[in-house]
C-alpha cells in the first residue's frame, strides 16, 4: 500500500504540465468535436494542439508513466498545422478533421517514414507512401501526429504472445492500471486515445484488435464491415478479415472519422461495394435511436467475471429505460461455434503467408526479408532482441501452409464464412433484432509473460470470420478497470449501430478518465481496506 501510494504521487507529478508550458483553453481529452469547435471559434490552433500533444506524449508516454503507446511522431506535424491554419484563415475548412491531430498504428503506411508493424525486421520500411485512408484522413484536413505500438505483426507471430509487446515498442501499458493489459493488436492506439495524446487513432482488427484495447482502454472502437474501408498499404493478417477502423473517446467522433475513411478503392477488390453502402454516420446519430429498437443480448460467457455481470445487466437495464425491447438470446451451439474457431485459426495461417508474402515484394530495396521464410530466419537470428519473452509458433506454422489456390483451403474459407454468418443472421432473423449487444470482455487482466492472464470471453469472432461491423462502447468499470458494451449487426449495418451506442453513450456517460495508477492497489479505497497500520 505505502509504495503503491508513493508511485502514485510520482506520476501524479509526472503528469502535471511542464513548467512554462502554455495551457490551452480546453482539456487534453476534449473530444475532435470539441477541439473543432475551438478551432472554429479561434480560440486555439491547429499548430498550439499539436504542440501540446507532442508536450504531453513527451511526459506521459515517453517518461511519467511510460505508456509505450507511441512508436514514432511524424517530423512533419507541425508543418501541417500551421499549412492548415493558413487555410482556415484564408476561409478553407476541409471538414470536422481540418486541423485535428490524428495517431495511426504503426502497420499503416504514411509517406513520413518507416512502417514497422513492430518488428525490426521492418525497421527500413520507408516506402514514402501514404495508405489510401491516410490519404482521405489528409485531403479532410487532419494532422497525423505519429504511429502507435502495436502487438508485434498484428500478435501474429506467437500462440504465447504478450498482447501489447513488440520489439521496437516495447509493451503498452494500460493508463488506467498500468500493470494491466492494453490489449491487442491495437494496443497503442487504445491507451494513446484512452491517455489524452490525441482526440482519435486508427487501428486494425482481423479479430477483436480494435475491438479488445479499445474495451480494455475504455475508449469506443468500430471494426467496420470488411469491404467499407481500404487495406491498401496496410501489412496484412488477412485480405478475408482485415479491416481498418476507428478508435476514439467519442461516439461521434468515430462516426465523423468513419465518414472520412470509409469508401472504395481500386487497388483493393474487396471495397468493390463500399461505395453503394456509405452512409453519413455523424448525421445519423440520435439520441433517442434505441426507442423501440429490438436488442438481442447475448452472453456466453456469463460467471466468469461477477463485476463484468453486473456491469451488463446496469447496460441492458440503461438500454431499456431508453425505451429498447431486451431479448435474452442464444448464440451458435458449442459444436458450430468451436467449428468456426478451428477454421479459422487454419485458414488466418494460410492468408497470412500469401498476403505478407505479397506485401513484402512490395516493400523498399532496403527492407531485406522479403518472404515469411526471411522474417522466421530473422527472428533466429535476431532472438535476443526480437523473442525475449516469447517465440514465432504462428510464423512457422502458416509457412508449411499450403498456397491459398489449394482447393481444401478455398472449401475451407467458404464454410467458415457460411457458418459465422449463418450463426448471426439466425440470431438478427429470428428474434427480428436491430443489433445484437454483449459485453465486450472482461476487465484487463494482469500483464504475466510467465503464465498468461485469464480470458473472460469476446464476442468478436463472428463478426470477424463474417466480415460483420463489431462496435464497442464503454459500459462501466469493475474496481476501477474499463469494461465495454459490444453491438453487432448484420453487413454494411455500421450507421445503425453508431447511432444506438450514441444513444446508449449519451444516456449512460459511463466513461470516465483514467488515473495512470501502478497497480489496482493503489485505488484509495482499496488501499484504505488492506493497509496494514
Amino acid at each position: 500500500m505505502i509504495r503503491s501510494a508513493i508511485l502514485a504521487l510520482g506520476l501524479a507529478a509526472a503528469l502535471a504540465p511542464a513548467a512554462g508550458a502554455q495551457p490551452l483553453p480546453l482539456s487534453p481529452y476534449a473530444s475532435a468535436g470539441e477541439q473543432q469547435a475551438a478551432l472554429t471559434d479561434r480560440k486555439v490552433t491547429s499548430e498550439q494542439l499539436v504542440r501540446a500533444y507532442l508536450e504531453r506524449i513527451e511526459r506521459i508516454d515517453r517518461a511519467g508513466p511510460k505508456l509505450n503507446a507511441v512508436i514514432a511522431l511524424n517530423p512533419h506535424a507541425l508543418d501541417e498545422a500551421r499549412r492548415l491554419d493558413a487555410e482556415r484563415r484564408a476561409g478553407k475548412v476541409r471538414g470536422p478533421l481540418h486541423g485535428v491531430p490524428i495517431l495511426l498504428k504503426d502497420n499503416i503506411e504514411t509517406a513520413d517514414g518507416p512502417t514497422t508493424a513492430g518488428s525490426l525486421a521492418l525497421a527500413a520500411n520507408a516506402a514514402g507512401r501514404d495508405a489510401p485512408i491516410v490519404k482521405r484522413l489528409r485531403d479532410a484536413g487532419a494532422v497525423v501526429l505519429g504511429k502507435t505500438n502495436l502487438s508485434e505483426w498484428a500478435n501474429f507471430r506467437s500462440t504465447r504472445s504478450i498482447s501489447g509487446w513488440s520489439g521496437v515498442g516495447g509493451l503498452v501499458r494500460n493508463p488506467y492500471s498500468l500493470d494491466r493489459t492494453a490489449c491487442g493488436s491495437s494496443s497503442g492506439s487504445g491507451a494513446a486515445v484512452a491517455a489524452g495524446l490525441a482526440a482519435f487513432a486508427i487501428g486494425t482488427e482481423t479479430d477483436g484488435s480494435v475491438t479488445c484495447p479499445a474495451a480494455m482502454n475504455g475508449v469506443v472502437g468500430l471494426k467496420p464491415t470488411v469491404g467499407l474501408v481500404s487495406r491498401t498499404f496496410i501489412v496484412p493478417i488477412s485480405p478475408e478479415q482485415d479491416t481498418a477502423g476507428p478508435m476514439t473517446r467519442t461516439v461521434a467522433d468515430a462516426a465523423a472519422m468513419l465518414n472520412v475513411i470509409a469508401g472504395g478503392d481500386p487497388a483493393d477488390p474487396a471495397t468493390k461495394d463500399a461505395d453503394a453502402h456509405k452512409a453519413n454516420y455523424l448525421e445519423g446519430l440520435k439520441r433517442d435511436a434505441l426507442k423501440g429498437a429490438r436488442i438481442g443480448a447475448w452472453f456466453p460467457w456469463k460467471g466468469r467475471s461477477p463485476q463484468t455481470d453486473a456491469i451488463f445487466e446496469a447496460s441492458l437495464q440503461a438500454l431499456r429505460d431508453q425505451g429498447a425491447v431486451v431479448v435474452e438470446i442464444k448464440g451458435p451451439d458449442d459444436a458450430t461455434a468451436g467449428k468456426i474457431g478451428e477454421l479459422e485459426g487454419d485458414l488466418l495461417r494460410t492468408e497470412f503467408k500469401a498476403a505478407l508474402n505479397a506485401y513484402l515484394a512490395s516493400t523498399p530495396a532496403a527492407v531485406k526479408s522479403r518472404t515469411l521464410a526471411d522474417l522466421i530466419a530473422f527472428n533466429k537470428a535476431e532472438a535476443a532482441r526480437e523473442m525475449p519473452l516469447f517465440g514465432q509458433e504462428i510464423f512457422e506454422a502458416a509457412e508449411a501452409k499450403p498456397p491459398i489456390t489449394d482447393p481444401a483451403y478455398l472449401d475451407k474459407r467458404a464454410t467458415a464464412r457460411k457458418l459465422s454468418r449463418e450463426a448471426l443472421d439466425r440470431m438478427l432473423a429470428e428474434n427480428k433484432l436491430d443489433a445484437i449487444v454483449a459485453p465486450s470482455g472482461g476487465p484487463p487482466s494482469i500483464v504475466d509473460p510467465v503464465n498468461g492472464g485469464p480470458f473472460f470471453g469476446s464476442p468478436s469472432r463472428l463478426p470477424a470470420v463474417s466480415g460483420y461491423p463489431h462496435l464497442t462502447v464503454p459500459a462501466g468499470y469493475a474496481t476501477g478497470l474499463p469494461v465495454g458494451i459490444s453491438f453487432l449487426g448484420p453487413e454494411w449495418s455500421e450507421a445503425k449501430l453508431l447511432a444506438l451506442g450514441y444513444a446508449f453513450e449519451q444516456a449512460t456517460r459511463a466513461r470516465r478518465e483514467p488515473e495512470f495508477l501502478p497497480d489496482v492497489g493503489a485505488r484509495p479505497e482499496i488501499g484504505r481496506a488492506y493497509d496494514p497500520r
